[in-house]
């Protein structure tokens, strides 16, 4: 059951409206790092997992996506309200879809069911969460820097944060589970390449080294295709 409550999660504050930033805040409503995608994705991946807890959480905050797809469309409804007769709203996509918030990206493309990333499998898509608010997080941090409007750099503040909280708790989700740091996932074992780090790019001089290809974890192969370990390019 869902219940709307006529009250937004956090405050939103409009001293100067500019419709001209209103259509970039729309890649936050009806874009691909938006908060309905967010949302949609959270609650339906809910529905895959048997572990209570992590439903529960997948659901509030999903709840809390869709709180924020409220917030976002306020500040998208101040920035285009009572400005429908200047020069800035009529060079805006507003001027011909009309004031408010609608379900297109900053560039005018409609929001679709692709942008969703669910696979139901609790980890992969606890993984693909992260990956979502870490998207979701440079966005907001994007427009903040291009906010002239106090209160509306503060929404989005607000907004930005609760993207790291999101993205903490996804982490410790599955550190319960086991899986923060391990990639294998599922009943398939992997081969016996699972280890190796093949050195596919480079100038001939100098390869870069890290603990991606150095630690005890991994066979570094400086020379896959010599070594036999990948298969070389057919000379034509």
């Amino acid at each position: 059951m869902f219940f709307h409550k006529k009250e937004l999660i956090h405050n939103v504050e409009i001293k100067e409206a500019n419709p001209r930033y209103a259509q970039l805040l729309l890649e936050q409503f009806g874009g691909a790092t938006g908060e309905l995608s967010a949302a949609l994705q959270y609650w339906v991946q809910s529905f895959h997992v048997e572990n209570a807890g992590i439903r529960d959480m997948l659901q509030d905050i999903a709840i809390e996506e869709f709180s924020h797809l409220e917030m976002v469309g306020k500040l998208i409804e101040g920035h285009t309200k009572n400005v429908d007769q200047t020069e800035a709203f009529k060079s805006t996509l507003f001027a011909v879809r009309g004031i408010g918030p609608h379900f297109l990206d900053s560039q005018g493309s409609a929001w679709t069911a692709s942008y969703l990333n669910e696979g139901g499998d609790v980890v992969r898509d606890l993984r693909a969460n992260i990956a979502a608010e870490a998207g979701a997080r440079q966005t907001y941090e994007e427009l903040i820097k291009l906010a002239t409007d106090e209160g509306t750099k503060q929404t989005l503040v607000h907004l930005l944060t609760r993207e790291i909280s999101h993205t903490k708790m996804f982490m410790k989700a599955l550190e319960s589970l086991g899986k923060l740091d391990e990639p294998f996932f599922g009943n398939i074992q992997p081969d016996e390449t699972v280890n190796l780090y093949f050195n596919l790019s480079s100038n001939g001089e100098k390869d870069e080294r890290g603990p991606w290809n150095s630690d005890e974890n991994f066979e570094y192969i400086a020379d896959p295709t010599s070594q036999g370990k990948v298969q070389a390019p057919h000379k034509a």
